[in-house]
């Protein structure tokens, strides 16, 4: 667990052979310094997704997941800002999978009741061997509001282990550590970067176990 920003620790530190890369990028509510509106947090966020497809080494994977927001009336679509960065960098796109934060039905305002989860490669394309759902009914136990869910979390390790040789999870933008704690549960080793010190005292705290008893 490193304390930092996600994309000065990225310029400073290359990849090892087997890093494969799981996080979620921050949402245009927590970059206020970016300014008012949503072009400058969209040309930040294009960046960051490509400098992430960038850092892992050639054919190791590289996945997100993102929540579509409602900003001021508009709808942003996030897994298409992930597209636009994979095609700036020649990235391949492995999976997209819904995965559903509310059940099927269900009305909400601001964030809608699904997110995202996107596989990308560079290099030679990931072609999974074992069929795995496309749509994740739940997405499981979420230790705080902008988690990514256990059961997310679970599907983008089991891809890694059964898909990959990836054997290290890397999540520069880790929160409170949902991410590492569900990667160690399943074998994988896990590395996350976090600026804020609450978060990082959070995430060397939580246990996979303990959030599938909760």
């Amino acid at each position: 667990m490193i304390q930092g920003d996600a994309l000065a620790w990225l310029a400073e530190t290359p990849s090892q052979p087997l890093d494969a890369v799981v996080t979620s990028l921050p949402d245009v509510s927590e970059l206020p310094q970016l300014g008012p509106g949503l072009e400058g947090w969209k040309s930040w966020f294009v960046d960051a997704a490509a400098r992430l497809m960038r850092w892992t080494t050639p054919g190791m994977p590289c996945l997100f997941f993102q929540s579509d927001i409602r900003h001021h009336g508009q709808w942003v679509d996030k897994a298409y800002l992930v597209q636009r960065a994979a095609e700036t960098v020649g990235a391949t796109l492995v999976f997209h999978k819904i995965v559903c934060r509310h059940p099927p039905g269900t009305l909400t305002q601001g964030r809608p009741s699904y997110s995202h989860l996107l596989a990308f490669s560079s290099g030679d394309p990931i072609v999974p061997k074992k069929p795995s759902a496309d749509v994740l009914p739940d997405a499981g136990e979420m230790p705080w509001s902008r988690a990514m869910g256990t059961r997310a979390c679970e599907a983008a390790c089991r891809f890694l282990l059964n898909e990959t040789p990836a054997r290290r999870v890397v999540d520069p933008f880790c929160g409170k550590g949902t991410v590492l704690a569900v990667a160690n549960a399943l074998g994988l080793d896990a590395l996350g970067v976090e600026l804020s010190g609450k978060r990082c005292r959070a995430a060397r705290k939580l246990d996979a176990a303990a959030l599938a008893s909760s």
